[in-house]
């Protein structure tokens, strides 16, 4: 298991690169998004680069630091919440998919999305024969997932906060 857990974060941050490189010059160049999807495109209203790189950082850090830490300390509990957030992860890859279909229109993040998504399964696949689902392990993995959604809204939650502050300067 300890060869994959590395993965995580490279995986991440390649994704997001994308991600930071491709949204500003998404919204600039397609501005009917924010009309036809005002929910999905709300929080990357006024899109400043250097407020989503805060917000990539801020979820970087916990993806880089279970990977490390359970990389130098390798246990059952770090494994499995380290499953949790590769499972987030991929789930993200989804949405990405599933938002570039559903609007009809390549997003930045699809790329890395549709590379990215085979090679997560198949590391959750690998790394699932190293787990024993049990409770615990499923807790930890529910936990990681929650903590991966809540560190997402206080991510967006945070950029919009930054953005507006930008607004007023």
């Amino acid at each position: 298991m300890k060869e994959f857990l590395l993965l995580l974060p490279v995986i991440f941050i390649i994704h997001d690169m994308e991600e930071i490189v491709g949204f500003g010059w998404f919204f600039r160049k397609n501005p009917w998004v924010y009309k036809k999807y005002p929910k999905i495109t709300n929080p990357y209203r006024n899109f400043k680069t250097d407020v989503f790189a805060v917000g990539v950082y801020e979820e970087f850090v916990p993806f880089f630091g279970v990977s490390l830490v359970a990389y130098y300390f390798p246990n059952y509990f770090l494994f499995s919440f380290w499953y949790g957030l590769m499972f987030a992860l991929t789930g993200h890859f989804v949405i990405h998919i599933g938002l570039s279909v559903y609007i009809r229109k390549f997003i930045p993040s699809l790329i890395t999305s549709i590379i990215f998504l085979p090679t997560c399964i198949l590391i959750l696949i690998k790394t699932a024969e190293f787990l024993t689902f049990d409770f615990v392990t499923i807790f930890f993995i529910v936990i990681s997932i929650i903590v991966m959604i809540l560190i997402f809204r206080f991510v967006h939650w945070h950029m919009n906060r930054l953005r507006n502050s930008n607004l007023q300067e």
